[in-house]
């Protein structure tokens, strides 16, 4: 599987609690910190959730 890089865009604030419990998942704690993590199903079911919060960048 290939790497992908998450970014956080937008803020949490005003997100509900499942949605912030995704980005804690996920390892972005903070705006514009970026991650790494493997093009899973998993992981894209959660950025799939959280979409308009993050961006993908290949």
């Amino acid at each position: 599987m290939s790497t992908i890089k998450i970014k956080q865009t937008k803020s949490r604030i005003g997100a509900p609690a499942d949605q912030k419990r995704i980005l804690d998942a996920l390892g972005l704690r903070k705006m514009n910190r970026v991650v790494e993590h493997e093009e899973t199903p998993s992981i894209m079911g959660m950025v799939n959730k959280v979409k308009h919060l993050v961006t993908i960048i290949k």
